[in-house]
């Protein structure tokens, strides 16, 4: 192998390790103020390069928030993945459970949640947000209905749950004691 192709690879190396280090630093600042308030300058500073270099990795925010929502997609299956293999037996609703137990770990990790409900809100105008929410959530729910085997209702009820601890994590419900909070949160695992 020449020199020149061990440096060619190793400049790819170099720039796809960047690439997932400004996708991982970008969660947490699209976690703090979404796909609107957040700019290209702002990931550059908390990933430590230029905005130039941004560019160089992602044409644009657009597509950088989009490679993050990918991203986060990618933990989520992951994370359930593992949920599945832990599952007690094979009955759907026991794949279901462990699954949903592990996503519950996942999203103790406020930032990979928050992303997930910007880009939802952002997928109301954006349309290529919402072809990545799309293409995600379809992957997911396909992924869940066949690892776990369960029917429509089940899955649904699945993804109904998830969308649930969504909101009782962001208005942090737990933290009112009234009868409403009660209602919401109960048989809701939180971590």
């Amino acid at each position: 192998m020449s020199t020149h192709m061990k440096s060619e690879r190793r400049q790819l190396s170099t720039a796809e390790e960047r690439r997932e280090m400004v996708l991982r630093t970008a969660i947490g600042a699209f976690a703090a103020r979404g796909y609107f308030g957040t700019t290209t300058t702002e990931v550059g500073k908390a990933a430590g390069i230029s905005q130039a270099y941004v560019y160089r990795l992602f044409p644009n925010k657009e597509v950088l928030f989009t490679a993050v929502v990918e991203h986060c997609f990618v933990r989520v299956r992951a994370a359930l993945e593992v949920g599945a293999a832990k599952a007690e037996s094979s009955t759907p609703e026991a794949v279901l459970a462990s699954m949903g137990d592990a996503y519950a770990h996942l999203i103790s990790d406020n930032d990979l949640m928050l992303v997930q409900l910007h880009a939802q809100a952002a997928a109301v105008s954006e349309p290529a947000v919402r072809e990545a929410v799309r293409a995600g959530y379809a992957r997911t729910v396909e992924y869940v209905r066949s690892a776990s085997g369960g029917d429509d209702q089940q899955v649904q009820q699945f993804f109904a749950t998830g969308m649930l601890c969504h909101l009782l994590v962001s208005i942090d419900a737990e933290s009112v004691s009234a009868p409403w909070t009660r209602t919401l949160t109960a048989g809701i695992t939180h971590y």
